[in-house]
């Protein structure tokens, strides 16, 4: 199991792009040889995989300290098939996954000092 927030993200972009693959070859067995089957069992893990990359890339954006882009290169990346794989092979060349020494409030710690600031 990984230990990081680099850890969890790279296992969760892997297996997302793993039932994108499981998808299209559901696909081609639906549309080539008639068997729909497929397309319902692997249609319902990839949803699944999808939402877990999305909420995935949520909660580790903040404590890896990304900023704008990246998070919006992740989310754009669980769209296209295999782009999570690409972009979690990137994010690793540049140290992304990697968390950073510094004692600067995280986003969602800025959050709840916001929120905590309102009541």
């Amino acid at each position: 199991m990984p230990r990081s927030y680099g850890g969890w993200f790279r296992l969760v972009a892997i297996a997302e792009a793993f039932s994108w693959a499981g998808l299209l070859v559901a696909m081609a067995f639906k549309y080539g040889l008639g068997w729909p089957l497929g397309v319902t069992v692997m249609g319902s893990i990839h949803g699944a995989m999808f939402t877990a990359y999305v909420v995935t890339t949520l909660v580790v954006f903040s404590p890896l300290r990304w900023r704008f882009w990246p998070v919006a290169f992740a989310l754009v990346a669980s769209v296209p098939p295999l782009a999570t794989v690409w972009f979690e092979r990137w994010a690793h060349r540049r140290g992304l996954l990697t968390e950073p020494e510094s004692d600067a409030p995280t986003f969602w710690g800025q959050v709840r000092y916001a929120l905590k600031e309102l009541n």
